[in-house]
């Protein structure tokens, strides 16, 4: 799936060279530890267990994330395959790469594993986002590293 000048590349962890490993840590970091001033662990031992996503800048010569996302294995994180660390870089926010960016998720999600069901926890805030995706709140919100979230979940 492509986007001129972005191009969406699916990649298991041992894929991933050292430069493109170094680039995804990077932006999460940006993202979650720097912009929402929220310092958490990270490296959480999921990744070698999940599939990356990453929209990739095309214009740039050495790899620049734009938009990134995992999905953990089942019976890893939850029994469900589960949709995580989705973030989009303040140079591309509101331009629905988020949102294709989830939608290839559902999708590759769906392919390999036939009609499981798939959560995520999910900031609160971005409730109406994953539901207009067809995920639906399963739980109370939670305190997440000072972050209030919700479980979601969207059938399979």
């Amino acid at each position: 799936m492509s986007i001129q000048p972005y191009t969406f590349e699916w990649s298991s962890f041992d894929q991933l060279t050292p430069s493109e490993l170094y680039e995804i840590l990077r932006v999460r970091q940006e993202v979650f530890t720097v912009e929402q001033d929220c310092p958490y662990q990270d490296a959480d031992g999921k990744d070698q267990h999940a599939w990356h996503l990453v929209c990739w800048d095309s214009d740039t010569s050495s790899p620049t994330a734009l938009a990134y996302l995992r999905v953990v294995f089942p019976g890893k994180k939850y029994p469900e395959p589960s949709i995580g660390r989705v973030l989009t870089s303040k140079a591309v926010r509101g331009t629905g790469i988020g949102k294709a960016l989830m939608e290839c998720a559902i999708e590759h999600t769906q392919r390999e594993y036939p009609g499981a069901p798939i959560r995520i926890s999910a900031q609160l805030y971005l409730k109406k986002f994953y539901g207009d995706l067809g995920f639906k709140q399963v739980s109370q919100p939670y305190d997440e590293d000072g972050i209030p979230h919700i479980e979601m979940l969207r059938n399979g």
